[in-house]
């Protein structure tokens, strides 16, 4: 089969297209033929050594195919191996798709949308009254986590890197859109707020110390991802000195585990997007040999949406 996989790691250039053996089916797994599959920042971050992983190594976290011996359409992440003809997931891990959602939507919407969910839904449960600022909001989780917001009723404050950004971020719900690349957006936060419940931070160095500037006391830093490299060690009586805040490094895998769970999570994203209450953002699609383009794009913040791999159009 082809793939997408990695020998060492290191830059976009160690990424290899070529020809793979089949994947060798573990107890309780499945055999599926992908059609599509997302491009996250996790791939990135196992690809380039900042989260540890045995090589060689197909990569890809999230997709969306047939079970090669029922036909059934089931979707799927927080599995590697997407990047890739064929992938071997745990039976557990897999959610059948809804007939009205396609193999794109169902890989676009998976590893964002639940993130989104747990982070609205479980980490910081949003509700009316509530105030949140939410960083990269016009980026693929972000854009889904503000129209969440919305959808709860809570006022969601987006951050954005251009001005282009900050309209998508607008048009996507939130009251507020800031470019903290040019404004001292922190003064810019309390001006809007007089601070925030909560701060759902992926961009990690670049925003978090600031972020915990913008917190209500007894506010919770929501840090989740590191889009800009990893946090500083820091010293936690500044949470103390700040007003008593909390904070939370969650991760999906924790709120995937329980079959249950997962079915809550998929449902609801599945469900909205059915309903139109969920809007997804397909910014771009490559090739399955075109992936190191896509990892270059995201790298370099030229996203602005979902980015795909088209793997089998059946």
């Amino acid at each position: 089969m082809k793939a997408v996989y990695i020998e060492q790691t290191g830059g976009p250039d160690v990424l290899k297209f070529g020809d793979r053996p089949m994947p060798e089916l573990q107890k309780d797994e499945v055999l599926v033929k992908v059609a599509a599959s997302g491009v996250n920042f996790t791939d990135l971050n196992q690809r380039s050594g900042i989260n540890k992983i045995p090589v060689p190594a197909v990569l890809g976290s999230e997709g969306a195919g047939t079970v090669e011996a029922t036909g059934e359409r089931v979707a799927w992440c927080m599995v590697r191996g997407s990047y890739a003809e064929y992938a071997a997931v745990p039976a557990k891990m897999l959610v059948h798709i809804p007939d009205n959602i396609d193999f794109r939507t169902a890989a676009a919407a998976m590893l964002q949308g639940m993130t989104a969910h747990y982070l609205s839904h479980s980490t910081f449960p949003l509700k009316s009254g509530h105030t949140a600022l939410i960083h990269a909001a016009a980026g693929g989780t972000g854009r889904l986590l503000v129209q969440m917001a919305a959808m709860l009723g809570a006022r969601a404050i987006g951050t954005a890197g251009t001005p282009a950004k900050v309209q998508l971020a607008l048009d996507a719900g939130a009251s507020e859109a800031i470019l903290y690349d040019q404004e001292d957006w922190v003064a810019e936060v309390k001006r809007l707020t007089g601070g925030v419940h909560v701060v759902y931070d992926s961009v990690g160095q670049a925003t978090f110390l600031k972020g915990l500037d913008c917190l209500k006391p007894r506010g919770m830093m929501v840090h989740f991802g590191v889009s800009s490299g990893q946090i500083e060690p820091f010293d936690t009586r500044g949470l103390t000195s700040r007003g008593s805040l909390f904070l939370a490094r969650p991760t999906l895998n924790t709120h995937i585990s329980d079959p249950k769970e997962l079915a809550w999570r998929s449902g609801d994203v599945f469900r909205w997007i059915a309903e139109g209450r969920l809007r997804l953002r397909i910014d771009r699609e490559y090739a399955l040999a075109d992936v190191a383009q896509a990892h270059r794009a995201l790298e370099a913040r030229q996203t602005s949406g979902k980015v795909l791999l088209s793997i089998d159009s059946r």
